[in-house]
């Protein structure tokens, strides 16, 4: 049978044969042997000669040699350059052999959109685009259309120079995986830097609040509510007054984030969906626009992507809640009062505008996301073994934070700005008791606090420290508690390391992490943990699939609670402003009222058994 014709599938021409009687070549088999096992006579009936096998066979191995370096790995290829070197001909064993083979199909092969990416890119590439769910050709592509020209912004260490490679490799191939890279997947920045975006009914292109230019007829400048009065601020336009409002919160930057994202969105649908001036708006006009934010149209609504890109939009989704509108009609109310206190417009339209109803939730906080108390702590195990891996800084980095937040109760934001010179050890009451530390922080509101922090908190750190060359216990060491220990040769990073493109890439010491970065290590993370806690019941992968910064911080209330901690000290903790958020976490009077029916359900049910006996 060995000896029958076989189809050809395999690298230029070869047969299945073919390949068979090569392996037996390397192996050392005679060649007189291999003729007689693996070859048929001619046309002529001529049986082939040990000679003329030999020859074919050397010639076969030198063009697979020669296509496994040019299209294999780097270690490949320099190996098989240097036996080449060595013994003037490439030597190979059984197993270098199957690795030519396959560098070598490789090299005539189709890529498919079902390939996986480990066929095509080398593993350290492969591997960063599994870490976020990229798995085949076709994920790629899909993963690259969603997101636009930066996609390559949402995969580590994936740099742009790296993703213009890619992103030309897909396009070269586009025929056989079958599905294309969209024309505007372009790497540039859509807009000329600084340049500002006219927008206007029917233009396809929406840009953010910093980038947004409005036509003259549309802008304000003789808006129907100006107010005559002499105006407390300078501002020619509506665009103008917008600007100086948000002004005012720049040293609060999460509510200015939130404040632009409604003024933008409401500046976009007033000059492209309304076609008015925000300064000549009625109340029916600010109605539509309440109705409008219960179902935004198609053209406002997007994936996430950057506000340079053209891909953004105002809106993520086609479905905002009743209390997210309901913020939004009560951040522009805000808005439209303080432009008519500095005599910017006459009057207030929206104080006609009903608030959206809402639900009065008994737990406006969702709690039920904490992680369970054996999950939690099967967690922190599972973390604390990674310290032998090679990317062992990485779990100490994520151990550190992830300590902080779940063992102190800190938020995101705490965590990302919490510094070594505000950590100082707790003096104890209770010489029985483990030595705390005690961490300053600035919270919500701007109020300080100081929190306990663990001892195993504290070995985290110093761990994390050492990794990023620092002595955590060096008299008057100051610096931020988390930081990089590293950082990608890319130019926004560059610059925010004041690192200079042709020096050593050295993290700045006194750098932190971005509250944003901080949420990309907890995503790496849960998509490994996902993988490799293989053994979670699919209860705790549920709860581990939703892992996010503030999980921890409401498995920390919660198991406070568990622990009968008093509400005023969980306060504290926590940092709220009122006692009653802090009794999300203190069940008590649920508990009650179950125990209380559970008590009438279980005497019910005992009455009626004895009836019917």
């Amino acid at each position: 049978m060995a000896n029958l014709p076989q189809t050809i599938t395999r690298v230029r021409g070869y047969t299945r044969v073919d390949f068979t009687a090569l392996r037996a070549f390397v192996q050392r088999v005679p060649a007189a042997a291999i003729a007689r096992l693996y070859f048929r006579p001619d046309e002529n009936g001529e049986d082939p000669s040990p000679a003329w096998v030999e020859q074919y066979l050397r010639r076969m191995q030198a063009e697979l040699v020669e296509l496994a370096i040019e299209h294999g790995s780097s270690v490949l290829a320099d190996h098989l350059r240097a036996s080449t070197r060595k013994h003037g001909s490439a030597r190979l064993t059984a197993v270098t052999l199957k690795m030519v083979e396959q560098a070598a199909e490789l090299a005539i092969a189709a890529p498919s959109a079902d390939h996986s990416v480990g066929m095509w890119f080398r593993p350290m590439v492969s591997q960063r685009l599994r870490s976020v769910g990229i798995g085949t050709l076709g994920d790629l592509v899909a993963y690259c259309n969603r997101r636009g020209g930066s996609w390559w912004r949402g995969v580590p260490r994936i740099g742009i120079g790296r993703a213009q490679h890619i992103v030309r490799w897909l396009r070269r191939h586009e025929d056989s995986i079958g599905v294309t890279v969209e024309q505007d997947v372009d790497l540039a920045d859509p807009f000329r830097a600084g340049e500002l975006v006219l927008v206007y009914a029917g233009r396809q292109v929406l840009a953010p609040l910093e980038r947004m230019d409005i036509p003259p007829a549309l802008s304000g400048i003789d808006g129907v509510n100006r107010a005559r009065s002499f105006p407390y601020i300078a501002a020619r336009h509506d665009l103008d007054a917008v600007r100086a409002y948000l002004h005012q919160f720049r040293d609060q930057p999460k509510t200015l984030r939130a404040y632009t994202k409604e003024l933008e969105r409401f500046l976009l649908w007033t000059v492209c969906v309304r076609e008015k001036a925000l300064s000549s708006l009625l109340v029916d006009d600010c109605e539509a626009y309440k109705d409008f934010l219960a179902a935004p149209t198609e053209s406002f609504v997007g994936p996430r992507a950057p506000r340079s890109s053209g891909r953004w939009r105002p809106f993520a989704s086609t479905e905002l809640s009743a209390d997210t509108r309901r913020y939004a009609v009560r951040a522009l109310r805000a808005a439209f009062a303080w432009l008519v206190d500095i005599r910017y417009l006459d009057g207030n339209p929206w104080k006609a505008v009903k608030d959206p109803v809402v639900i009065d939730r008994e737990f406006r906080i969702d709690v039920g996301r904490a992680l369970p108390s054996p999950l939690w702590m099967t967690l922190r195990q599972h973390i604390d073994g990674s310290a032998s891996r090679p990317d062992a800084s990485f779990w100490r980095t994520l151990r550190a934070l992830m300590l902080l937040m779940g063992d102190s109760g800190l938020r995101r934001e705490e965590a990302a700005t919490a510094r070594r010179d505000a950590l100082r050890r707790a003096t104890m009451v209770d010489a029985g008791l483990p030595p705390l530390w005690e961490l300053t922080v600035i919270g919500k509101r701007k109020k300080e606090r100081t929190v306990s922090v663990s001892p195993e908190t504290v070995e985290a750190l110093r761990a994390h420290w050492l990794d990023r060359g620092r002595d955590f216990d060096e008299p008057g060491v100051a610096g931020p508690l988390i930081a990089p220990v590293s950082i990608p040769r890319t130019p926004q990073a560059l610059r925010k390391h004041r690192v200079a493109t042709d020096g050593p890439v050295v993290p700045d010491v006194g750098q932190p992490y971005s509250v944003d970065v901080l949420n990309q290590l907890i995503e790496r993370a849960r998509a490994r943990l996902l993988v490799e806690m293989e053994a979670l019941e699919e209860e705790d992968r549920a709860k581990l699939a939703s892992l996010s910064p503030h999980v921890f911080r409401h498995t920390f209330g919660t198991e406070l609670a568990a622990a009968n901690v008093a509400p005023d000290i969980i306060q504290h903790a926590l940092g709220h402003a009122s006692l009653g958020t802090t009794t999300i976490y203190v069940h008590t009077e649920r508990r009650r009222m179950h125990a209380e029916l559970g008590r009438v359900y279980a005497r019910r049910t005992v009455q009626t058994t004895e009836q019917d006996g």
